[in-house]
């Protein structure tokens, strides 16, 4: 019998813009059900190789921490067909990690942040802007779509016009079996 961890697939991709469409989608998730200071910390790959981002936030009680960390994984099932490596903590719902790969997002009780303070554990991290993400998004994306747009304007190859097919001749209408039959009756009769 397959496992969750069997089934589910890393999320690693080859692009840094897919992993912040991602981490900008889970940090909307958990701003949608009420998520408290929500941070987001690129880390620096010199200090950490297992992930590229950071997603912390705070729940006020047990249930929204979990709310919380359940509205990530659909948003991320949902929009990009990823889930989660890993996930830890969502029994006791005091810390719930969710491992992504290429981020990793840490949904909190606000006593459990206080105590574990992960943004002082990563100082060489940066904190990453939600504005400043989405605008980042937002002018690649008008790039690749002015990058599109050109290359929809420009000339296409002429094609070679062919000579038009030859119609075929027309059929004779073949008259149906009642026609037949009442011309049958009427040469009868006459």
């Amino acid at each position: 019998m397959a496992t969750a961890k069997a089934i589910a697939k890393p999320v690693k991709t080859d692009s840094k813009a897919q992993t912040r469409r991602m981490v900008l989608a889970a940090a909307a998730a958990a701003e949608d059900k009420k998520a408290e200071d929500i941070r987001i910390l690129e880390l620096d790959p010199a200090d950490s190789g297992f992930t590229d981002f950071f997603l912390i936030a705070s729940g006020t009680n047990e249930r929204q921490v979990q709310a919380i960390g359940d509205a990530i994984e659909m948003q991320m099932k949902r929009e990009f067909g990823a889930y989660p490596n890993s996930v830890e903590g969502r029994r006791q719902s005091e810390w719930i990690l969710l491992d992504y790969v290429d981020f990793v997002c840490h949904i909190f009780s606000a006593e459990k942040r206080a105590f574990y303070d992960i943004e002082r554990l990563r100082k060489s991290a940066t904190q990453v802007d939600l504005a400043q993400l989405k605008a980042a998004l937002s002018e690649k994306t008008t790039a690749v779509r002015e990058k599109a747009a050109a290359k929809k304007l420009t000339p296409k190859k002429t094609a070679v016009k062919k000579a038009p097919a030859k119609k075929a001749p027309a059929r004779t209408p073949v008259k149906s079996a009642t026609k037949k039959k009442a011309a049958a009756k009427k040469k009868s009769k006459s």
